[in-house]
C-alpha cells in the first residue's frame, strides 16, 4: 500500500509539473518555430541529462532496452513536443485541453497492451468518464473548428500515452530518471542538428515570455516532469497513476487563474469536483 501511495505521490508532482507545458509552448511558439522549439528543448534537456548520468556513473542501457528507450524518445520527446508545438499554431491551449483529457485513456490501453496491466472493468467506466467530463468542459467553453490542430493533437496523445506506458516498463529496471535521460541522449544525435538547421536566423526580437517558455519546457517539463513521473507510474501502477493525468487542464487553468488573473468560473469549480472523484474513484479500482 505504501509503494502505491508514493507512486500517486510522484504522479502528482509530475502532472503538476506537466501542467504549464501547454501554456509554456504556447507563449514559445509565439517566438520561435516549432520545429526548432522541439529540439531545442530537447538538446537542452539532453546536456542536462548527460551531466547527471555522469554525475551519477550510471551503465549504459543493456542492448534489449535500446529499443524500448527509442520509442520512449520517438514518443515523449520527439513526437509529443512536435505535434503540440504544430498543434497551438492552429488552436489554443484551451482547446488543445480536450486531447489531454484524453491522454490518461491512452496510457491506460498501452499500459494493457505493452505492460500486461488489467485494471477492473468498473475502472475503464470512471477513466471514460473522467476524460468525458474534461472534454464536455472544453467544449462548453466553445471551441473554433481547427481540424490539423485537432489532428496533431490527437497524434500527439497517442504518441505520448505510448512513451509514457513503454517508460513505466523500462523503470523497474534502469530508474525513473534514468529513463528519460537516457532517452534524450538517445535523441540528441536527430535532435541536436534539427535544432541547428532550424534555428532562427536572430533572437533580436524575441520576447522575454518566448525565452521563459522555452526554459520551462526544456527543464520542466522534458526532464524535471517525467523523473516524479515515470517513478510514479512504476511505483502506483501505470493505468492508475496515469489517471492523475485528468487534473492537468485544470491545474494549468488554476495557474492562469493566479499568474495571469484569469478568471475561474462556477462551472470549472464543479467539474474539477466531479474529476477530482474520478481520480479518487481510479485510485480505489485500482488497489
Amino acid at each position: 500500500m505504501q509503494r502505491r501511495t508514493q507512486g500517486w505521490w510522484n504522479g502528482l508532482a509530475g502532472v503538476v509539473i506537466f501542467s504549464g507545458s501547454l501554456p509554456a509552448t504556447r507563449l514559445a511558439v509565439m517566438a520561435f518555430d516549432p520545429v526548432f522549439l522541439t529540439g531545442a528543448r530537447a538538446v537542452i534537456a539532453a546536456l542536462l541529462a548527460t551531466g547527471l548520468l555522469w554525475a551519477g556513473r550510471q551503465r549504459r542501457p543493456a542492448r534489449q532496452d535500446l529499443l524500448p528507450l527509442a520509442v520512449v524518445a520517438l514518443g515523449c520527446v520527439v513526437a509529443f513536443p512536435l505535434f503540440t508545438a504544430l498543434a497551438l499554431r492552429h488552436i489554443t491551449s484551451a482547446h488543445a485541453m480536450v486531447f489531454i483529457g484524453a491522454l490518461p485513456l491512452a496510457t491506460a490501453i498501452f499500459a494493457v497492451l505493452r505492460g500486461g496491466e488489467r485494471p477492473r472493468p468498473a475502472f475503464w467506466g470512471v477513466s471514460a468518464l473522467g476524460s468525458s467530463l474534461i472534454g464536455g468542459y472544453a467544449l462548453a467553453q466553445g471551441v473554433a473548428a481547427a481540424p490539423v490542430g485537432d489532428a496533431l493533437m490527437l497524434a500527439a496523445v497517442v504518441a505520448c500515452g505510448l512513451g509514457y506506458a513503454e517508460g513505466a516498463r523500462l523503470t523497474a529496471r534502469l530508474g525513473g530518471w534514468q529513463v528519460i535521460s537516457w532517452a534524450l541522449v538517445l535523441a540528441l544525435p536527430v535532435m541536436l542538428p534539427l535544432a541547428w538547421l532550424s534555428a532562427p536566423a536572430t533572437v533580436a526580437g524575441v520576447t522575454a515570455p518566448a525565452w521563459l517558455g522555452l526554459a520551462y519546457v526544456s527543464v520542466f517539463s522534458m526532464l524535471v516532469g517525467f523523473v516524479f513521473w515515470y517513478r510514479g507510474l512504476a511505483l502506483g501502477g501505470v493505468a492508475a497513476v496515469a489517471q492523475l493525468q485528468l487534473l492537468q487542464p485544470f491545474l494549468g487553468l488554476m495557474l492562469a487563474a493566479l499568474l495571469l488573473h484569469e478568471q475561474v468560473t462556477w462551472l470549472m469549480q464543479v467539474t474539477a469536483l466531479a474529476v477530482i472523484g474520478c481520480v479518487a474513484g481510479a485510485r480505489s479500482l485500482a488497489r
